[in-house]
């Protein structure tokens, strides 16, 4: 990477987005390896890259990201054991905690998965020792002790140290708690000097308690005596300690050679878990930027639609869409002054930046990067005092190696090309230079006042012009970027809104020639055009949504009319069914009679009944053809009193309710839904109170009944891991109001563990709850750190 290349990545702004990142990452290792990114030039790494980043994401979403905590460096200590070195406490717990990262890290992925991803090789390659994890962390409690369990001989040994300091401490307290000790001693208290226990005795009385003298009081009146009958105990009490002392230091020793025997699977271990995590952290800082995998190509084309600079608030920062590569390699860019340019010129180059990296671009969907072996820039106040350079001089010397270094696959990014100087030589020398990279191959983006350049633009096959959108009726820059549109600078109207003297713009106006003052009148009135244009693209726009939404409503409402009266047709035709069906039934009966009266009398003329019982079934079947007739519509019951303003009506065809917003007469102006209709008065039929009332009691009766049922669905747990907090939010609230109608009073919320942010801000969030009464972390078994147990009120 050239020394151009790296000045080009600072000033493009990338080592501030890899600090964002950095954020985002556990372990010390991956923020170090996350501040050291640098592009990718070759198009199958780039690829390679952005897989890795979109399988860490989509694992994060539907699991939370792995919990990488006691990731740390570990190399040192795992070369001093392999050297001989003896660990001590706080070394060997830092490797424990590694191996446990490691064994939580591989339970974390699951290698059933019908798909395979771009990461999957380094969660296989994770070995863990749940062996040595465990044994180091049941020998050492903490950096300050071992564990009694570390050893038989250690227990052994502590256990005869107790009873050591316990005979000890048994003939002391004799002598303290005697009658005939008390006016020698000074103090009736047991202390320590020199790891031996002593007591405090009067000097006069140095005479009266045999013992060996440790230490005396600043004072000299007293001295601190060891009595000769606790000298022997104490004694076993150092010699034990002793050998305390070495048998810990063989179980460190045990224990750091058991860690130099896997250091190299260990090593292997750490390498793998910190690549996860800066993987992990990429994913992270894609949700926070709401970013995108763009594709990605080698033609040296991109096409970014709605990007955002990544630095900006993302509340504020205007979404543009710019393209390059294309059906033009230059890319010309005009506009006011704070109107956008350099923003634009800085989001192109650090977007490119940001995917050569391997990191998701804010971006839409749809998004395209090309991969670029160099991307140099020219941006910003190159003015040196220390060399002597003005801020021309400055620029032109970083344009020189721009120009040794451009080719086909570098994309130059020019900001003020060929400013600083005599207008119309800096407008000529920024032409020259452009042309000769154009010649070189490379793609370009160059901000420019010069009208020349504008010109050169239009008239330049492969050279488009751009313009920072400015509003004429407010005299402010909208930030939206126009290809194919050249802009105006708008000094006049901006030094005019600043309170500069209109006498004073009025001369400015006569000094300019002729010529521009045509070419600025002519963008003037293109931009006046395009944005009338605009407007009456979107009026029309908002036409053709509202009529599509009128047509929508009132198909609907013939839909539901349509409905009516199908059900009405239905009921009537049913109805009829069950009268023929018992006419049938009855017919039928009687036919069995006279079968029966037929047998019994057979010298009857049954010829005659024959044809009784043919026509009664002719009859039958007339009556079942003729069901389908459309039934004559119910009348309409006269109203028990005149109707008024704010009375409920029925529709009688479409069985819909209405209610009057006014009476003219003998017509109704009726508001049914969202539709509003006028009827006559005696085309609809009053809703009477009690029978309003019934209704009422019928619609609480459904909202108890819908109570219930919530109830019955109301769940006990929730997962949200995946999400960030703003969605979590709004997801747990709905949670917990459902779980308190359905009377449950504990939930679990699973958020994982990851980096710890989620769990703040479900914290945050129930804290601000009126309906949660304590909340606590999940117990052994229940999740632990991973799950948030919620008491409801």
């Amino acid at each position: 990477m050239s020394e151009l290349f790296e000045k080009s990545i600072r000033t493009l702004e990338l080592p501030a987005v890899l600090e964002l990142l950095a954020a985002q990452a556990v372990s010390d290792e991956a923020r170090d390896r996350c501040r050291k990114l640098r592009p990718e030039t070759e198009l199958a790494e780039v690829l390679l890259l952005q897989d890795q980043t979109e399988a860490a994401k989509s694992m994060a979403a539907l699991h939370g990201s792995p919990n990488f905590a006691g990731l740390k460096r570990v190399a040192d200590p795992l070369a001093r054991a392999d050297h001989g070195g003896v660990l001590n406490t706080r070394e060997l717990l830092l490797i424990a905690g590694m191996l446990r990262c490691a064994r939580r890290v591989r339970e974390y992925f699951n290698d059933d998965a019908n798909t395979s991803t771009a990461i999957d090789h380094l969660f296989r390659c994770l070995h863990g020792n749940k062996f040595l994890e465990e044994k180091i962390f049941t020998s050492i409690l903490d950096e300050d002790e071992i564990a009694d369990s570390a050893s038989p001989e250690l227990a052994d040994i502590r256990r005869h140290k107790r009873a050591a300091a316990a005979k000890g401490r048994q003939i002391l307290q004799r002598i303290i708690s005697s009658a005939s000790y008390s006016r020698v001693l000074q103090e009736a208290i047991i202390t320590m000097r020199g790891g031996r226990f002593v007591v405090p005795v009067k000097a006069e009385h140095r005479g009266d308690l045999p013992g060996l003298v440790h230490d005396t009081s600043s004072s000299g009146a007293t001295l601190f005596v060891e009595p000769m009958g606790v000298v022997q105990a104490n004694n076993e009490l150092k010699e034990l300690e002793a050998k305390e002392e070495k048998e810990i230091h063989r179980i460190l020793s045990a224990l750091s050679a058991e860690a130099a025997k896997y250091q190299n699977d260990i090593l292997c271990d750490y390498d793998a878990l910190v690549h996860l995590d800066v993987l992990f952290a990429k994913a992270q800082l894609s949700y926070k930027l709401d970013a995108s995998r763009p594709e990605v190509r080698q033609s040296g084309s991109m096409e970014l639609r709605r990007a955002r600079h990544p630095l900006l608030d993302s509340a504020r920062a205007v979404p543009i869409d710019i393209g390059l590569g294309g059906r033009f390699d230059t890319l010309v860019i005009t506009g006011p002054n704070t109107g956008g340019k350099t923003v634009t010129l800085k989001t192109l180059g650090l977007l490119t930046l940001m995917a050569q990296c391997g990191l998701q671009i804010p971006a839409a969907a749809g998004s395209a990067v090309s991969v670029y072996e160099r991307v140099l820039s020219d941006i910003g106040d190159e003015q040196s005092i220390e060399q002597s350079l003005s801020t021309f001089s400055a620029h032109m010397t970083n344009i020189v190696r721009i120009l040794k270094e451009a080719d086909r696959r570098t994309l130059v990014l020019f900001d003020e090309l060929g400013a600083g100087t005599d207008p119309v030589e800096g407008a000529a020398l920024a032409i020259a230079i452009i042309t000769h990279a154009r010649a070189a191959g490379a793609r370009i983006a160059a901000t420019t006042h010069y009208a020349e350049l504008k010109t050169f633009a239009m008239t330049t096959q492969g050279v488009e012009n751009a313009s920072c959108e400015f509003d004429v009726e407010t005299l402010r820059p909208t930030y939206k970027l126009l290809i194919g549109i050249p802009g105006k600078s708008n000094a006049f109207a901006i030094s005019q809104r600043l309170g500069l003297d209109e006498a004073v713009i009025e001369t400015a106006r006569q000094q300019m020639d002729s010529e521009s003052v045509r070419f600025e009148e002519v963008l003037t009135q293109l931009e006046q055009k395009r944005q009338r244009l605009e407007h009456d693209q979107d009026e029309a726009e908002r036409l053709r949504t509202q009529r599509e939404e009128d047509a929508r409503r009132a198909r609907e409402f013939r839909e539901q009319m349509e409905r009516a009266r199908e059900n009405a047709r239905s009921k009537g035709e049913a109805e009829a069914r069950r009268i023929i069906r018992e006419a049938r039934e009855s017919a039928d009966a009687i036919f069995a009679e006279l079968d029966a009266l037929r047998k019994q009398q057979r010298g009857q003329d049954w010829q005659g009944v024959n044809d009784a019982r043919a026509a009664i079934r002719g009859e039958l079947n007339a009556m079942e053809d003729s069901l389908h007739v459309e039934l004559p519509p119910e009348p309409i019951p006269a109203p028990s009193r005149p109707i008024q303003k704010g009375d409920i009506v029925e529709l009688p065809g479409a069985k819909k309710r209405a209610t009057v917003l006014s009476v003219d007469g003998s017509k109704l102006l009726l508001q049914a839904g969202s539709m509003k209709m006028t009827i006559k008065a005696d085309g609809v039929r009053l809703v009477e109170e009690a029978e309003a009332a019934l209704e009422r009691q019928a619609k609480q009766q459904m909202v108890r009944v819908q109570a219930h049922s919530r109830a019955a669905a109301a769940k006990n747990e929730i997962d949200i891991r995946g999400m960030m907090t703003d969605e979590a939010e709004a997801v747990v609230n709905q949670f917990i109001d459902t779980a308190q109608m359905g009377k449950l009073n504990t939930v679990s919320i699973i958020h994982g563990k990851g980096t710890g942010a989620l769990r703040k801000g479900v914290h945050q969030i129930l804290r601000r709850h009126s309906a949660v009464k304590s909340f606590r972390l999940g117990r052994y078994g229940e999740g632990e750190d991973g799950v948030t147990i919620v008491e409801l009120r």
